[in-house]
Parts: C-alpha cells; sequence; structure tokens
C-alpha cells in the first residue's frame, strides 16, 4: 500500500513498529480505506430507495387526479402509504395502503367518503376532487434491511395539490335600497357586485352598455373590511364627453319641472287636497239607503287608480367618475367571496334605462360569467285590494302587486320604497305613513267610505303616485246586531206588562 514503509529483509518488526507505521505519513490513507469499506459493507446490507413524485397541475372541481408515486430500489418492497397532510403539516392521515407481503391495498376512509382507488401499487386515483382535497400530499415507501430483516428502511415524497374552483354564484345588488333618496341633490350611488364560491379568488368588473368602465380604484376605508383586499391606485379616469342624444332628453326635464310648484315642492295631484266634490260624492253614498247594497255597476269599480310621474330637476352635461373597491372574505371550505363596488354620482337624465353588468374571470372558467341589470324609476304599482267588495268591519289588505307594463322586464331596479298616506288626513291608526308594500286596515269604518289614499313608490331615479279609493258597504250582519237590543227591550216591555196584567186578575179572584 502506498504510504507504508516495508521492512528490510532480515529485519525484525516488534509491536512498536505497527505504531510506528501508523504515525507515518500514510495513516489517513488507511482511515479513508476503513470508511470506503464500511459503506460498501452497509450499501450491501441495506440497498438503495429513492422516492421522487411529479408535480400536478392545477385541477378544476369535479375532475379525476392520479397521484403517482415513483421509487427505486434493489431492495424488497414491504408497503406503499398515501398520507394526506392537513393542519400545516402537523398531522398525516392516511387514504390508502398497498401491502408487498400479502399483496393487497385497502382505504383508511370511511365507506361513505371511500372515492381512493389503487390503480398500480403506488398509484392513486382521486376521482371528482373536491376543493377539500386541496393541499399537500404524501407517499412513503418501506423496504426490509437486508442486515436484519426485521427493520423497514423508509423514504418518503410529496406533492402539493391545487384545486381551482369556479364562481358558483355572482349578483348585482343596489347598496342602501330601499331607502329614502333626494330627488333634488345630487348624490352618490352604489352597485354592489357579489361572486361566491370561487377559488382563488376570481377578478370582478364592470360594464355599462357593453362597454367596459373605466375606474378610479381605491381601498375601502371600512372597519368591516379593512382585512379585505382593496386595491390602490388610479386605474384610469373617464374622461368627460358631451351628451348624446338620449342625454338631451328634454320631455324628462320638462315633465319634471312641470311637477314643481313655485316654491320648487313636488306639485300633487288635486285627490291631495280633494275638492268639495269629493267630498259631496262620498257624503251621498253614505246618506244613500243601505237597506239593500246598490247594483249599480259603477260603486263597484274598485279600487280607483290614479298615476303621476316625477322626475329628478337636475342633470349633468358630463360623465360622472366611476371609482371602484373590492373585498375578499375567506370562506372555511377554502373559497373566497368577491364583493366589488362601483360608486358615482347618480344622474338619473342619463342612467334611467342604463344596462350595467358584472363580469367575473376565474381560470377554472373557459368564459367570463356575467349578471346583468338595467337601472329603471318606478313606473306605477300595481294595486290590488282584498275583499274587492268591503263591508263595514272588514280588514282591508292593499297590495304592490307590481309595475305597469313600460319598464324593461316590467321590473324596477334598484328596489322601490313604498310609503302609504291617506289623502286629506291621518290613516285609520292615526299615523301620518306607513312604509312597506302593503297597507292593512283593520276593521274599517263606515266614515272612510269614499276615503283615498296614496302609495308612493319610490328609488334614486325616480317616483311615482299611485292613488286607489276605498269603497266601504254595509255590513247586514251588523245592522242586525244593532237592532236585537232595540227589538229585546220591547219584547221585555210587553211581558212585563202582561204578567201584571196577570198578577192583577189573580188578585181580584182571590177578593
Amino acid at each position: 500500500m502506498a504510504g507504508i514503509t516495508q521492512p528490510k529483509p532480515g529485519e525484525h518488526v516488534n509491536a512498536n513498529g505497527v505504531w510506528d507505521l501508523l504515525q507515518n505519513k500514510g495513516k489517513m490513507t488507511v482511515f479513508s480505506l476503513c470508511l470506503l469499506l464500511c459503506a460498501d459493507l452497509l450499501d450491501l446490507a441495506v440497498g438503495y430507495l429513492t422516492v421522487t413524485i411529479e408535480p400536478l397541475p392545477p385541477v378544476v372541481v369535479g375532475e379525476t387526479v392520479t397521484l403517482k408515486c415513483n421509487f427505486k430500489t434493489d431492495g424488497r418492497l414491504r408497503e406503499i402509504v398515501w398520507y394526506r397532510v392537513t393542519d400545516g403539516g402537523t398531522i398525516k392521515q392516511k387514504i390508502f395502503t398497498y401491502d408487498a407481503m400479502f399483496n393487497t391495498n385497502y382505504s383508511h376512509m370511511e365507506d361513505y367518503r371511500r372515492r381512493e382507488d389503487l390503480v398500480y401499487q403506488s398509484t392513486v386515483r382521486l376521482p371528482e376532487v373536491r376543493i377539500s382535497d386541496n393541499g399537500p400530499y404524501e407517499c412513503h415507501v418501506g423496504i426490509y434491511d437486508r442486515a436484519t430483516r426485521e427493520k423497514v428502511v423508509l423514504a418518503s415524497g410529496n406533492v402539493f395539490l391545487t384545486v381551482m374552483s369556479p364562481p358558483n354564484n355572482i349578483s348585482v345588488l343596489a347598496e342602501n335600497t330601499p331607502a329614502p333618496f333626494s330627488r333634488y341633490q345630487a348624490q352618490n350611488f352604489t352597485l354592489v357586485c357579489t361572486a361566491k364560491g370561487g377559488k382563488p379568488a376570481p377578478s370582478v368588473y364592470f360594464k355599462r352598455d357593453g362597454e367596459l368602465i373605466e375606474v378610479i380604484s381605491y381601498t375601502e376605508a371600512s372597519v368591516g373590511e379593512q382585512g379585505g383586499g382593496g386595491i390602490g391606485g388610479s386605474a384610469g379616469v373617464r374622461g368627460a364627453r358631451p351628451l348624446i342624444s338620449r342625454d338631451l332628453d328634454d320631455t324628462k326635464l320638462q315633465r319634471s319641472l312641470s311637477l314643481l310648484d313655485p316654491e320648487g315642492r313636488s306639485a300633487r295631484l288635486h285627490t291631495e287636497s280633494p275638492r268639495r266634490a269629493t267630498h259631496t260624492q262620498g257624503q251621498q253614498q253614505q246618506q244613500q239607503p243601505q237597506a239593500h247594497e246598490p247594483s249599480s255597476p259603477a260603486t263597484e269599480v274598485i279600487p280607483e287608480t290614479v298615476v303621476s310621474r316625477e322626475f329628478p330637476r337636475w342633470v349633468h352635461s358630463t360623465d360622472p367618475l366611476y371609482y371602484f373597491s373590492h373585498t375578499h372574505i375567506p370562506q372555511s371550505d377554502g373559497s373566497v367571496v368577491v364583493q366589488a363596488r362601483l360608486t358615482w354620482t347618480l344622474n338619473p337624465q342619463l342612467d334611467n334605462d342604463a344596462l350595467f353588468s358584472c363580469e367575473v374571470k376565474h381560470p377554472a372558467l373557459s368564459m367570463p360569467m356575467q349578471t346583468e341589470v338595467t337601472l329603471a324609476a318606478p313606473k306605477g304599482p300595481k294595486l290590488l285590494m282584498t275583499p274587492t267588495r268591503a263591508k263595514v268591519g272588514d280588514t282591508v289588505r292593499i297590495t304592490v302587486q307590481g309595475f305597469q307594463v313600460g319598464s324593461p322586464g316590467n321590473e324596477v331596479f334598484p328596489e322601490p320604497l313604498f310609503t302609504w298616506t291617506r289623502v286629506g288626513g291621518r290613516l285609520l291608526d292615526g299615523s301620518a305613513e306607513r312604509l312597506g308594500k302593503e297597507l292593512i286596515l283593520e276593521r274599517v269604518p263606515a266614515e272612510l267610505n269614499g276615503s283615498m289614499y296614496r302609495c308612493t313608490a319610490q328609488n334614486p331615479l325616480g317616483s311615482t303616485d299611485t292613488h286607489t279609493r276605498l269603497i266601504v258597504f254595509e255590513n247586514p250582519a251588523m245592522m242586525k246586531n244593532t237592532q236585537n237590543p232595540n227589538n229585546g227591550a220591547s219584547r221585555m216591555g210587553v211581558l212585563g206588562l202582561a204578567w201584571m196584567a196577570l198578577v192583577l186578575t189573580v188578585t181580584v179572584e182571590m177578593t
């Protein structure tokens, strides 16, 4: 061996000579040789084992995923175990095991959740993946130790499964509606587009009349939304432009101004302060003989409806600036709810009948999802009165059934606020007005015959008034009840006189 001095012929090597050999310059070479020999022996006893897993591309919910574990070894295979890692790596849950000794495989999941299939020893297929399947997976391979045949040598590999889910629901609402809205001064108006069920978070944007809206992005300062992902910086400013032909609709403006009195207040119909003829008609109806219900068709036309329309009186000459923000709300299932807001100064002259759409893009979608709304002012609600022939003492309900034909799809957006008032007086319960889609008059008295009620429907684009007249007929059952006490008193008087006469007769005969 190089580096070791051999003894000369005839020389005697004693025990100290071995120590001298170790102290010379060849001692490092001897140590290295020992290490190599030990490594060779260890390799012969254990063998080699390597495990690799190819990365997976993102998959969409409902697709089938194949998890393939690649391993190389010259040893004897003991088992292959697949784990699903949760809670940041602190928990490992077995999902599938292949036992090479008995050549069997089995799932560790409950029967009702068993979805794994073993394709070939180390390959597992997950059909119809869910969002909950998202996360890391590990493949553990074990071989027998060549030296003892009782120990198992392990090696593992890991892969991350990314599961995408497209939004399953999008909707557009107007923020803070229904609510009173001033029609005589400029106010901000906000559309809220909500996309639910997306993973990762989708991108949301708005269009008007089919054209992408250039917006100014900002970060909302709301406490409830500080955790969201508002965007900062400017995304562009929509430039001012002259009014288009639809914007110069003088009919709306003139019609709006014609409904204003000299002081700038809304001019109501004459039914708000009923003329003397109205009271006379009502008094005549109350003074008519009530023994028999009138058969004239004119008195049975219920209800009488009068509709008025009012538009805002102010108008802008340029387009507004649109401000955009959005928030991300994580869900327990791993999806994200995105709420996007578009805010601008509403101009009813320009925005009435405008089509706004919200579009959502997501990597799991081949084309964007879309939902749209058309801004429309109310055009006269349809009122239904029940019962159709109200009698004294009945409970009368006046309900908004819908709106007059004329708005797109016969719908009104944003949702209007309904206010009920009685023309020329207070409501039956003494209040000045009542909110809601239904007005209830409990046990109406005869004095309400001929009274008129106004339903005002208003949203940020305009308002409309609908009037209906209440006709109350006499109730024969109540008339009989009112006559019964008098009849009973007269009968008691007759019986009393007869009794007194009988007593006098008996007394005279006895005397």
